[in-house]
């Protein structure tokens, strides 16, 4: 059985409209809530040198938005991404398993395309190590 990871509903939406905003680039930002239940997302700038192929959140943002978390008294959950609509899968590629540092959390990775089966995936990226999970959209 799949471990599952629980959202609102107003934060999946909140990444489908960020991803369909710009389809062909990469979007990300961070995730947010409290006892393991997301609530929050945080929209970060993409300042990758390639962003239709890899997302990089800055140093400086990641620094402003943590401590945007400490204020609301948010626990850090994890990092959303996109694929551009010209990939087939939102499923994490080579780079993003390479990149996964942060062990304790979940990554989503959404596609904007419009008909997606599965439009937002959540893994757990360790050692290189991809497990999927099952997302619970929540009131």
């Amino acid at each position: 059985m799949k471990k599952t990871v629980r959202s609102r509903r107003k934060v999946y939406g909140q990444l489908l409209k960020h991803a369909r905003r710009q389809p062909h680039r990469e979007c990300c930002g961070i995730l947010a809530g409290q006892d393991g239940l997301i609530t929050q997302a945080f929209p970060a700038k993409n300042v990758a040198a390639d962003p239709i192929r890899n997302y990089e959140i800055a140093p400086s943002e990641i620094v402003r938005l943590m401590g945007e978390l400490r204020k609301r008294r948010l626990e850090f959950l994890g990092i959303y991404h996109s694929h551009p609509n010209w990939l087939d899968t939102n499923e994490p590629s080579p780079k993003d398993i390479a990149l996964a540092h942060h062990s304790e959390s979940i990554y989503f990775i959404v596609t904007p395309r419009p008909y997606a089966t599965t439009p937002i995936r959540a893994f757990s990226i360790r050692n290189g190590r991809v497990v999927e999970l099952d997302i619970q959209v929540l009131p």
